[in-house]
This record gives structure tokens, sequence and C-alpha cells, in this order.
């Protein structure tokens, strides 16, 4: 992988990392058309750590009143909140721990797979539209929706199912209040993605990539830059459930892989 792929990779990722068309999809779509293949996903966890960097940057006023809040010891909004977080990344916790291998071997499939994965979340974001029309209201976020929430980031892992597209979708279909669910997908996926990228780096595995040193750099800082425009247009979008044209995108998007795939 050159520097300039990683560039345009990394923008891809920081792009669609927070906008809900899938950023493993369009990786894999990305490598696809520059004819990239690496033995490992190193590229893309790095790549995915820069993005929550940026999610970092974008919520740092509410995860600092979170975090006051739970050093106060004892149980308020702040602490409840973050017990909800806790409780969203359990099944993604024991997807990493008992089907690791299975995921990653899933990247390797070709993009037949996140074809089928992006007609999937183009169908979550049409039924979400349609159900918020019915139901523009909304709540909090509860125990219930958060773990479903949690269930569907831990199901997001297939590449080409978009991990906001779900989580923001299936918050909504809960019935979770427009104006919470964006923050609520974007902050659970801190803790897991950060935690993955660290034990990349305590295990040595980072250094022995396949990639060079230079485009993951250049991929990181690239993630980082898009990822900081995406958030803040995608929680503006989210506010305004204007969902139906990603879902749009999303079948397109399928079709090219489909197509690209079924003819390579």
């Amino acid at each position: 992988m050159s520097w300039f792929e990683a560039l345009i990779l990394g923008l891809v990722q920081g792009l669609t990392e927070f906008l809900p068309v899938s950023s493993s999809g369009h990786l894999a779509i990305g490598k696809a058309l520059f004819g990239i293949e690496t033995a490992d996903l190193r590229f893309e966890i790095i790549v995915h750590a820069a993005t929550v960097l940026a999610t970092i940057v974008v919520f740092r006023k509410e995860i600092l009143r979170l975090l006051q809040g739970l050093f106060k010891f004892k149980l308020n909004d702040e602490t409840r909140y973050i017990l909800l977080i806790l409780l969203s990344m359990i099944p993604v916790f024991v997807v990493g721990i008992f089907f690791k291998d299975y995921v990653e071997a899933l990247f390797g499939e070709g993009l037949v797979v996140v074809g089928c994965a992006l007609l999937v979340t183009a169908l979550l974001l049409f039924l979400s539209e349609a159900l918020k029309r019915r139901n523009a209201e909304g709540g909090p976020v509860t125990w219930k929706s958060a773990l479903w929430m949690g269930l569907a980031q831990a199901i997001a892992v297939i590449p080409g199912l978009s991990r906001s597209g779900s989580t923001i979708a299936t918050g909504l279909l809960c019935g979770v209040k427009k104006e919470e669910v964006a923050q609520f997908s974007f902050l659970m996926v801190l803790i897991p993605i950060l935690g993955e990228a660290f034990l990349d780096l305590v295990g040595g595995d980072a250094a022995a990539s396949t990639v060079g040193a230079l485009p993951l750099i250049v991929g990181f800082i690239a993630a980082f830059v898009s990822g900081l425009f995406a958030c803040k247009v995608m929680i503006a979008l989210v506010k305004k459930a204007k969902l139906k044209w990603f879902a749009l995108y999303c079948v397109a998007a399928a079709l090219f892989c489909l197509i690209y795939g079924l003819l390579a």
C-alpha cells in the first residue's frame, strides 16, 4: 500500500465511519479498486482509532461531563449513561472474544458479502425513517434500547453492514429520541475500538503489519481530519431524520459490489 492509497482510504474511512454507509464496506471497495491485498486488518484498526479520536474531540464536553459525574461516586444521570454504554458493549465484547477469527475471515470473502450487507443497511435505514414519521417524539436511551443497539453494533462487524447506520436505526426503531441516538451511537464505540488498538500495540501486532509505517501514519491523519467533518455533519442529519438518501446510496453501492464481485 502506497502513501497515496493510504490517504484515499483514510479519507474514505473518516467520511464513512459516521455516515450510515459502512466504512468497512467502503474500505473493501477501495482496496478492490486499487488492487490492494493485505494479510491483516492493522490498517483498518489504525484508521478506526483515528475516527474514534475525532469522536472524542467532537464530544469532548459531553465526555468530560460524564467523567465528572462518574467521579462523584454516586448514582446520577452521568453514571447511569456510562452504565448504559457499558451494557451496549457486552455483545461486541462477546463477538471479539469468541468470533474474532470468523469476523476477520469475512473480510476476505470479497465484495459479494459487502453488497449483501449494504442491502441490509439500506433496509434498516428505510425502516427507521418510516417508523419515525409515526413516532416523531421519542424518549431517552433505556436499558432495553442500549442492549439492542449493542447487539446491532456486534452484528455490524460484518463488512458492509454500517455500524453507525445499524445502531442509529436500531435506536430510532426502539423509540430513542433522534437528538440523543447519534451521540449514544458514537460514544458506545469508543472503548471497543480503542481497546482493540491498544491490544494490537501492546502485542506488537501493529509493528508486524504488512502495511508500512508511512501509509499507516498518512491513513490515520486523513481519517482523523475527515472524521471530524463527517461526525458533525451526521449529527445534524440525524436530527433532521434524513436517512432515506443514505439508504438509496447503500442500494446503489450494493449493486456495484454485487456486479463487480460476481464479474471479477
